[in-house]
């Protein structure tokens, strides 16, 4: 093992002298110094590898299948991380055909957010937004000017409906009834996110569900109807 490190220590003495002798010529034995250094490095790195494989006795054989299964395992995630974006679509993808009204979030190279939502059995686009961190089915209603939460879901998102001060009119599928405006700490809608935004709670009993409106839809950069898709940009 002496005899190895003195062996380690000269090649790196050797290596480092070499460049500094030839740094203004910008090449080592006809190899750029950078090409030098690194094949020098790996190199090393190659000369303690096999050192260790003969000191340990380990056959050849095993130390080839590992250092091969070695190498799959660490290709593999170099590829899992370039194609990380790919991956989570897909993922998000098999979750809204498992979850009706799971959203499909995407983000390009250009770090732009879109978010697919599909055409329910209804008609109506619908998704299982976030609300203060708990889930709200809503419907996309583009003809609502703000966010509306049936009772139920304000409770659900930690408002208490009884609290609430009723003096908006709204209409809903049950006619005419009044609102509580209230201001929600967040709404999620897959990975698109906005903060402190206004909505309107409708009265108990008078809303079967929630609607996503335009003041959550003004404060996107786009959305478009593509088939039976619905898709929001960031």
């Amino acid at each position: 093992m002496g005899r190895l490190l003195w062996i380690i220590i000269a090649l790196i003495g050797a290596t480092l002298l070499l460049l500094i002798a030839n740094n203004d010529s910008g090449s080592t034995l006809g190899i750029q110094n950078d090409d030098f250094a690194r094949f020098a490095y790996m190199s090393i790195w190659g000369v303690v590898l096999g050192s260790a494989l003969l000191g340990s006795g380990i056959p050849l054989g095993h130390f080839l299948r590992s250092m091969a299964v070695w190498i799959i395992i660490i290709l593999a995630l170099v590829a899992g991380y370039q194609y990380r974006y790919e991956l989570q679509d897909v993922g998000h993808r098999i979750t809204a055909g498992l979850i009706p009204g799971s959203p499909i979030s995407n983000r390009d190279g250009n770090g732009v957010i879109t978010v697919t939502l599909a055409k329910a059995d209804n008609g109506h686009f619908e998704v299982r937004g976030e609300v203060n961190g708990a889930t709200v089915p809503f419907m996309v209603d583009t003809g609502a000017s703000s966010i509306v939460l049936s009772s139920e879901d304000a409770r659900r998102a930690g408002l208490n409906p009884d609290e609430l001060s009723y003096k908006t009119p709204i209409m809903t599928a049950n006619g005419t009834t009044t609102a509580a405006n209230v201001t929600l700490d967040s709404v999620k809608i897959g990975a698109i996110e906005r903060r402190n935004i206004r909505a309107m709670v409708a009265q108990d009993g008078r809303m079967a569900g929630s609607l996503l409106g335009m003041n959550f839809l003004n404060t996107l950069s786009g959305f478009s109807v593509r088939g039976d898709r619905l898709i929001l940009s960031d």
